[in-house]
Parts: C-alpha cells; structure tokens; sequence
C-alpha cells in the first residue's frame, strides 16, 4: 500500500513544510494505515481514528518535543506516532520488540509521559510544565483528555491546581460522547450540553472571517467584537465548570476541521493563562463499523477490514445461563454466573467502572437494569460506592481489570475492609495481558491485596471453580437492612452492626484466557483455606507443583515433562490466597522434597514469599517460580508466560535443575 505523504513525515518538522491542501490527504493516508495495521496486529482502533485531524492540528501548530504533548490513556495514540518518525515501526504495533500501543517515554522523545490509565494527562502536563517554568523554560504543555476520562478524580483535583497555579496549561477535552463503554453521569450530561452552542460555534467562525475582511477597519471591528463577547459571556455563562476553574474556554468546536482546529490551537497558544479547548470528534470516523458501534472497536483483535467484526459475537449468547459456545473465557464464565447469582438473590447487584462489555456484564445490565451500575472511568468511587451498598445490606460485585484497581487500594481497606463489609472484588485480566505492555498487567493485585486485614482472595482454575468461589463469596453474611437503630442506644446499635453487617471483601483474580476443560476436582466443594488436589496424592511423589488458578494447564503440562524424566509429581491446585490453612498447608509441604509455588504474579510479596516466611522446618526444599521484579512489556499470553518462566516447559526444566541439585547433595551425604 503507497502512502506518499505519511512516509515522507520522519518529524513533525517534515508536518509543517506541507501545503495546507495535502493535511486532508494526509489525515486520509494516516487512517487508512491505522484501519490497516489494526486489522492485522489488533489494537485500539475507534479512539485513534476519531483524532486523526486533532494531532495533525497539534502537531502542526506545536513544536514537539519542546512543547509536551499527553495523551490521557493513550490508546489514541496513533495519529501521533505516525507524525513524529514512527511510520516504518508502525507495521510492528503491539508485538514482541514492536512499539507500543501507548505512550512510550523510552521509545520517543515525542513521548512525554507514559500513559495507559485513564484521568492522569492534566496532572503530568501541569507537573513537567511547572518544572519547565522553574528552569527559566518557555514551552507549552497541552494535555489531550476525553470526556470519559474526566469522569476520574485525578482529573478534577489536576483542574483545580491548574487554575491555582494560573500556568499556560492547554487542556484538549476530546468530547466523543464514549469510554470504554458509553458516558455516563451528570459530566457527560454538562458537556452535552455546552455542545449544543455547536451551531453557534459556526456562526461565530463565519463572523468572525467576515469581520476581519471588512476594509480598513476590519482588525479593529473584530478586537472590538471579541471584547463584547468576553462580557456577554462574564454576564450569561457564569456556570461553566472550567471558567469557575480559572481556565479560559474556547468550544466546543468540529474535532474533524484541521484548518479550524489550527486556527483555535493558535490562538489559545498565544494565552498566557490555563485555557480549554472543548472539541467535538466522532470515535471510528472515516472507518463505518467503527462509527455505527464504537464500543466494539475500541480494543480489538485482528479482523477483516472489508467485513469488520462479527457483532455477534461480541456479547456472548446465554440460554438457562450456558453460555452458548464450546470454549469460553473466564469473562464471559463471569458475566454467566452473575446472571445466575442475580436471578436467586435479588440483592446481588453489579457494579463496573466503563467496562460493561469487558468484564462481561452487558447480559446482567440487560436482565437487571435496575441493579447494574456503571460509574464511569471512577474505581475508587466504584469501591467506595459498592461498600456503601453492603453497608445497608446488598451484595455488590464490582468488576475491573487488575491493573485498573489499583488505584483503589484505599478504598478496598479504609472503606471494605476496616468496616468488615462484604463486597466482591472481580479481578478480571488478572496476570499476563497480551499486548497492552506494562500498563496493562495485572500482576501486583498479589502482593497488593494479601497484606490487607479482613479480606480474601481466591484463584479459580476452570469455570466451575469461578462459579463456586462467586457463590461462596456472596453467602449470606448481610441482612437486609437495619432498620430499628432509632430505638437503640448506642452500645445496642454497635452490637447489631457487627452481627448484622460483618463479612470481608473477597477477591476473585482470574485470567485474560480460555477455561480450561472441567475435571471433577474443580467442583470440589471450597474448604476454608484449603485448596484441592488434582488427580490426588501419590505415595511416590517426591515434589509437589502448588499453583494459582490460572496456571492450571502450565503446571499439569509441567508434571508431564517431569514424568518423562521419571520424576513423579502432584500438583495442588491452591484456591485461596488469602486465608490460609497455615497447619494444613505446613503438613503438605513437609510430605515432599521439593514444594514449588508457581504464581502468575510478582515474586516479591507474593504467596510463595508467604509460603517462605510460615514453613519453619527444614526437611522440605521452598522454591516459588514467579515474576521477577520488573515491569513486563509486550507480547501474547504464551509470550509473556514463556519469557517469565512461567510456560510449561520452562517450570519442568527449572523444577528438573533444583531437584538434581537436591539429589546431587543426598547422594554426597
């Protein structure tokens, strides 16, 4: 495919030498390669093609790297990497030693801030501006954000210091009207609502080109203009949010308009104050599947360009809550026994953070409206929330990816697990996550989760496992509500609380993966602390191979390996993380020679480190085969388990070298 301009653009310098009648050319060639590339490598499609003219504008106008360019979340990255030197890697999109789907520090001098979390673009701009000012600097920061993104609190707490400090931040609010999945809130509702002065907005740039030309006093007819609408508007738009911020407001104008786009980005350059720029785009333009179902081409696998994605099968199929497909992944075995948990306690109830149809939810909003919540792109909320529900006596489910929890970890033991409220926390892309790189894998929610008093955390293998642990999860440990404390004294209130509202936030962390096929030990019944042993124990098993639930079939094709070497192994399925029979667990290791934990998480702080620190005899070898400590990039799951040691091969063959070891050093006693 020839893409004649794009590949002659090896800086953004090479951006500012062509004629303003090739941008809209360019903008075509640049989507055609992103629609293209995507198609084949998969990635974040819908939210690159809807800012095509937007980095065109900025780059054009900016002078990067000197003015810092961020990209909130950065999935929408594209357009940029494109316009500053990265056409001939771009084939390499999201593969091993490819570049990366996000924003990359360490991979261009373009790349200010590394992003892949939502809501941190106006604090990053603000701080690397500061510092600039502070060195006797004259840059510009410009933050890109979308009106999904300024749902999260990092945003607003960044506004407010921005308009406090009074530096000449640009914030971009990228209006698509979309997240992950659609806006929600009373923002979502203000901005809607500012965009419909859109047609204004036009007036207004027909005004203003006309006034300009008028002879001889055109300029000052115009200046004279634009200071009766800065006070027009000082009497009649008193409410908008940014201007009581301290920022300067401009839109909402057409995100799709380059020459109007450049115009905007030259003015507010010359404002020596915060200013916003309210720009209207439509996520997946110039590619019509992604335009018509946006949320279905936001992150996407490799898919044919002529025939788009088969929408069918992007929200699973249930019938009697069966999925109806024969391999299914443990998002989908998620979103399928939650409509079964719903459908017996109507206090089950749902919550996500802009994540329906990633966590595998869209069926359970479907059949119980009323009890689904999305919060918008707001985790802590999302946690605080749900533990407001448990505390009147509903059972909240709140699912998010690992990696995105995170940023909850107050919440989860100021607000759950201090008050001994029993909400459910669903880890889904829990481990390895395919191509997203470092911001996206959820290996810490570990070591994170198992300091925190009063709280669980359970590894399913299979889906009959992960529809066990739910349901243990959300027994009875709440009633309904408590009515009746008016008529009691403080002391009777306290009693009752305790009694009536105890229980403990429980996680469930489960793969990005398919589910493995069902034995008959996954539906063994959960024992307190305990996990199960699959296939039984052996009398002549000199090792034992204790896995988190993910690894199942890493650690049973690992066994094989050993067996060939005619070492024979059980394997001990784990299930809880958190608690821990510690005297059960003390008495199988002491059974063995060898007891290996292999965790698809980091080492340090990890369940093998715990494992460590509880077995005090020495007749038994510990050994934990994890993640080291360090950031995991890019790649597929077998990747990424491979280059971590985690793959079956390389667990046999790690296994295989500390056992001759140990038999080396028997055999010389």
């Amino acid at each position: 495919m020839q893409y004649p301009l794009l590949s002659g653009i090896n800086d953004p310098a090479d951006l500012k030498k062509l004629k303003y009648g090739d941008l809209n050319r360019l903008a075509a060639e640049i989507r055609d390669y992103i629609i293209y590339t995507v198609a084949h490598n998969g990635g974040h499609l819908a939210s690159s093609l809807g800012v095509v003219e937007l980095a065109i504008a900025l780059h054009r106008v900016f002078d990067s790297p000197k003015d810092m360019i961020v990209w909130d979340v950065g999935h929408q990255c594209y357009a940029h990497k494109l316009l500053t030197g990265r056409f001939k890697a771009f084939s390499g999109l999201r593969k091993a030693d490819g570049i990366a789907g996000f924003p990359k520090r360490t991979e261009s001098l373009h790349d200010h801030f590394n992003t892949g979390h939502a809501s941190t673009s106006v604090s990053a701009a603000l701080g690397m501006l500061a510092a600039d000012r502070i060195k006797g600097g004259t840059a510009r920061a410009i933050a890109i954000i979308g009106d999904g993104a300024l749902t999260g609190g990092l945003a607003y707490e960044a506004l407010s210091h921005a308009g406090q400090l009074g530096l000449p931040l640009i914030v971009i609010l990228n209006d698509n009207k979309m997240s992950i999945s659609a806006n929600v809130g009373g923002l979502s509702k203000y901005l809607s609502r500012l965009s419909t002065k859109a047609k204004y907005q036009a007036f207004r740039e027909r005004f203003d080109s006309f006034a300009k030309q008028i002879p001889l006093i055109g300029n000052a007819f115009f200046n004279f203009v634009v200071r009766l609408k800065r006070a027009v508007k000082a009497i009649f738009y008193i409410d908008n949010f940014f201007v009581d911020l301290g920022f300067e407001y401009t839109g909402p104008i057409q995100g799709h308009n380059i020459s109007g786009l450049i115009s905007v980005l030259e003015d507010v350059r010359k404002i020596d104050r915060p200013a916003v720029i309210h720009v209207i785009t439509k996520k997946g333009k110039g590619y019509a599947y992604a335009e018509e179902n946006p949320g279905i081409y936001h992150g996407v696998s490799s898919f044919s360009v002529n025939s788009g994605i088969d929408s069918s099968m992007a929200i699973p199929a249930y019938e009697n809550n069966q999925i109806l497909r024969k391999k299914i992944s443990f998002t989908d075995a998620f979103g399928s026994a939650m409509l079964s948990q719903a459908e017996r306690d109507a206090r089950v109830v749902a919550l996500t953070a802009a994540m329906e149809q990633g966590c595998g939810l869209s069926s359970f909003k479907k059949a119980f409206a009323n009890r689904f919540f999305d919060v918008g792109i707001a985790e802590e909320h999302a946690v605080t929330f749900a533990a407001g529900l448990a505390a009147r006596g509903l059972k909240p489910v709140v699912a998010v990816y690992s990696t995105f929890m995170q940023r909850s970890v107050d919440q989860i033991i100021h607000d759950a697990a201090l008050q001994n409220l029993p909400l459910v926390l669903a880890l889904d892309r829990a481990g390895f996550v395919a191509d997203d790189g470092e911001t996206h894998q959820g290996l810490f929610d570990i070591s994170l989760m198992r300091s925190v008093p009063n709280s669980a955390i359970l590894a399913p293998a299979s889906e009959a496992e992960l529809r066990i642990m739910l349901n243990w999860a959300l027994e009875d440990r709440t009633s309904s509500d408590s009515a009746g404390f008016a008529d009691c004294d403080n002391a009777m209130i306290a009693a009752v609380r305790e009694k009536t509202f105890s229980g403990s936030p429980v996680i469930l962390r489960y793969p990005k993966c398919i589910c493995p096929p069902e034995i008959p030990e996954f539906s063994n019944p959960l024992e307190l602390g305990r996990g199960v042993f699959i296939s039984g124990r052996h009398d002549d098993s000199r090792i034992c191979l204790a896995f988190t639930g993910s690894l199942y079939p890493h650690a049973v094709n690992a066994a094989a390996l050993l067996s060939v070497q005619g070492i024979k192994t059980d394997l001990y399925n784990l299930r809880f993380l958190k608690p821990v029979d510690e005297k059960y667990l003390s008495d199988i290791i002491s059974s063995y020679e060898l007891f290996v934990v292999i965790e698809e998480g980091i080492r340090h702080g990890g369940f093998g480190e715990y494992v460590s620190s509880i077995y005090k005899k020495t007749e038994t070898a510990l050994m934990t085969i994890a993640v080291n400590e360090r950031f995991v990039s890019l790649g597929t799951r077998e990747q990424l388990l491979k280059a971590n040691g985690l793959d079956a091969e390389s667990i046999a063959k790690t296994v295989f070298a500390k056992f001759d070891v140990l038999k080396q050093v028997t055999d010389s006693r």
